[in-house]
C-alpha cells in the first residue's frame, strides 16, 4: 500500500519482503508472472523488491541518471509493471479509473481501460501480469482481468456489490496474486476476508474468514515444503493453504490499519513492521505436520508504509518521525543504525545497490551494510507527494508523483 493521506491518520512508513537467497528459485515458481515480464507484479518478479539486473551505474551526475522519456499521467499510487516492451499502472481521470499500457521505450500510449469511479480518489493498488492476462483492482474494488495486448475485458468483478466486500477506510490497495490458475486477493468482509478466482474465466473458487482492513499485498512463502499464503489484515496475520483458504496459522499484530506486506526470507523469518506497537520476527517451522509459530524477537521500530527490502540478515527501510533511513538485524530485531536526510521513501535493490525515492521527489543510489548508508548519488526529479515505489525493470527505473511517469536509464552514468 502507498498512500500519503494514511500520514494524517498513522505513523511513520515501510514494507515488503525477502532476501537474495535459494528462496529464489521456489518463489520463481510460486509467483507465476509473464516469461517476458521484468517486473510482472508489486514488487517485482519475487514481491521481495530486488531486481536481478547487473551493470548499474556507480553514479550520476548532479543532475541525475539519463532521462529516456517523461509524460504527464494522472493521479494515483499503482506503480508501474513492466512486461516487455508494455508498461502498466493505473490512474484518475475526472469521473474515471484507468488502467493503462504504455511503450516501454517512448511511454506512448498503447491502450486505456477506462470506468467510471464515483469515489473520486486515485487508485492503490499495482497491477500483476500472467501470461496474455493484466489483473486490476481499482480504488472501489472493481478487480478487472484485461487481455494485456488489446485492454480488452475479458472478466470482471464489483467486489462489494457482488459479494458483500467491506471497502477499507482508505480504499482497495491489496495487490492480486496469482498462484497456478488461481487469482488471490484479500477482499474484506464476513466470509470473504481472502477469496479466489479462476484466472481463466473469473469464476469464485474459494473465500473465506472474516479479516477485513487489508492494505498489504498477500504473498506466497514456503515452509516445510508446503506452500502457504501470508494475509497482514486488522490486528492479525494469518497464513493460509492457497489452494482453499484453510487457516494454517494465526498471531496478532495490534494495529487497526496495518500497510506494511511482510518480508519473508529463506532462514523461516518472517518479518513484520507495521504493528502499531513496533516490529515483529516470527520463526515458522514444521513439526508433526503442523506449522509452529514462535516470535523471535520484537521491538518498537514501527516501519509501517514504505518499502522494506531484505538483504542478508538486515532489513532496510525508512521511518518517519524524524524521516530516517534504518537498517534492522532480521536475526535479533536489534535496530543497526538510524540515518536522516531524506523524506519518508521506498526501496528497491539491484546490483548490490539500494535506490531510493522519496516522498519529496528525490532519487538517491547507494550501498547499505550494517554499518550504515552511503549515498554516490542523489537528485531532485520528481514533485511532492511521490509515494508510489519505484520499479526497477532491468536498467529502467520507472517513477511517478501524482503528475506525471518518468523512465530512468541506470546503466548509463549520463
Amino acid at each position: 500500500m502507498h498512500v500519503d493521506r494514511f500520514a494524517s491518520a498513522l505513523t511513520p512508513p515501510l514494507r515488503e519482503m525477502l532476501s537474495l537467497s535459494p528462496a529464489g528459485a521456489w518463489m520463481a515458481v510460486l509467483l507465476a508472472g509473464s516469461a517476458s515480464a521484468q517486473w510482472p507484479q508489486f514488487g517485482g518478479e519475487h514481491r521481495d523488491f530486488h531486481s536481478s539486473v547487473t551493470g548499474l551505474a556507480d553514479g550520476w551526475p548532479e543532475s541525475g541518471p539519463k532521462k529516456k522519456w517523461e509524460r504527464a499521467l494522472g493521479g494515483g499510487y499503482s506503480s508501474v509493471v513492466a512486461d516487455g516492451a508494455l508498461l502498466f499502472t493505473m490512474y484518475r481521470s475526472g469521473d474515471d479509473e484507468v488502467v493503462v499500457a504504455l511503450d516501454a521505450e517512448t511511454g506512448a500510449t498503447k491502450w486505456e481501460h477506462k470506468y467510471p469511479d464515483a469515489s473520486g480518489q486515485a487508485p492503490n493498488s499495482t497491477p500483476t501480469v500472467a501470461g496474455d492476462r493484466l489483473y486490476t483492482l481499482g480504488f472501489s474494488g472493481v478487480l478487472c482481468a484485461l487481455e494485456k495486448t488489446s485492454g480488452k475485458l475479458a472478466w470482471s468483478h464489483d467486489l462489494v456489490r457482488e459479494y458483500g466486500a467491506k471497502s477499507p477506510q482508505y480504499g482497495f490497495a491489496s495487490s492480486p496474486l496469482v498462484h497456478g490458475e488461481s487469482l488471490i486477493l484479500p477482499i474484506g468482509g464476513a466470509g470473504y476476508g481472502v477469496a479466489a478466482f479462476a484466472v481463466a474465466d473469473g469464476k469464485l473458487l474459494w473465500h473465506a474468514h472474516d479479516l477485513r482492513e487489508f492494505y498489504a499485498s498477500p504473498i506466497l512463502i514456503e515452509v516445510g515444503g508446503e506452500t502457504q499464503l501470508v494475509v497482514l489484515a486488522q490486528e492479525q496475520i494469518v497464513g493460509l493453504k492457497p489452494e482453499t483458504g484453510e487457516m494454517l496459522w494465526s498471531e496478532p499484530i495490534p494495529g487497526e490499519q496495518n500497510i506494511a506486506t511482510p518480508v519473508w526470507g529463506a532462514d523461516g523469518l518472517l518479518c513484520v513492521t507495521a504493528g502499531a506497537e513496533g516490529s515483529v520476527g516470527l520463526k515458522l517451522s514444521k513439526k508433526d505436520g503442523k506449522t509452529h509459530v514462535e516470535r523471535a524477537w520484537k521491538n518498537e521500530l514501527q516501519i509501517s508504509q514504505t518499502t522494506v527490502v531484505r538483504v542478508g540478515d538486515h532489513l532496510y527501510g525508512s521511518t518517519g518521525d524524524p524521516a530516517c533511513v534504518t537498517a534492522i538485524d532480521a536475526r535479533t530485531g536489534a535496530v543497526a543504525w538510524r540515518e536522516p536526510g531524506f523524506s519518508v521513501a521506498n526501496l528497491v535493490a539491484g546490483d548490490g545497490k539500494l535506490v531510493l525515492f522519496d516522498y519529496e521527489g528525490v532519487v538517491a543510489l547507494g550501498t547499505a551494510g550494517p554499518d550504515g548508508f552511503r549515498v554516490s548519488s542523489r537528485a531532485s526529479l520528481m514533485n511532492a507527494h511521490a509515494f508510489t515505489p519505484p520499479s526497477l525493470a532491468g536498467k529502467c527505473l520507472y517513477l511517478r508523483d501524482q503528475e506525471k511517469i518518468v523512465a530512468l536509464d541506470l546503466g548509463s552514468p549520463n
